[in-house]
């Protein structure tokens, strides 16, 4: 079994109303979590994690699956990934919430 399937929300009607508000990406991920009954969706925007949360969807950021991975062994530090996702990937993250993060990783 693969680790990646591409697939599209069968609703596309609400995808479109969704993205009246949320960038495609977000409001096709969103409707498709809801149909595949998804127990946790990688979304990092405000508005995306509202929509999502409102509509009953689990939702976790990149920084929290950076923080789950540290947790869980996974990596070790987790600041060299958050500095490759902001200055590599162009990843944007306050200073503020930079700093919690590292301080939740026990990195301060």
């Amino acid at each position: 079994m693969p680790w990646l399937i591409v697939a599209s929300a069968a609703d596309q009607n609400r995808v479109q109303e969704l993205r009246a508000d949320l960038d495609p990406g977000e409001a096709e991920a969103i409707v498709l979590a809801i149909e595949r009954r998804a127990g946790l969706l990688l979304v990092d925007e405000r508005r995306g994690r509202r929509t999502a949360t409102a509509a009953g969807l689990r939702v976790i950021g990149l920084l929290g699956v950076v923080a789950r991975a540290k947790r869980a062994g996974l990596i070790d530090p987790g600041k060299p990934v958050l500095d490759d996702l902001i200055h590599i990937a162009r990843f944007w993250v306050g200073h503020d919430l930079y700093a919690a993060v590292l301080a939740e990783l026990g990195e301060d």
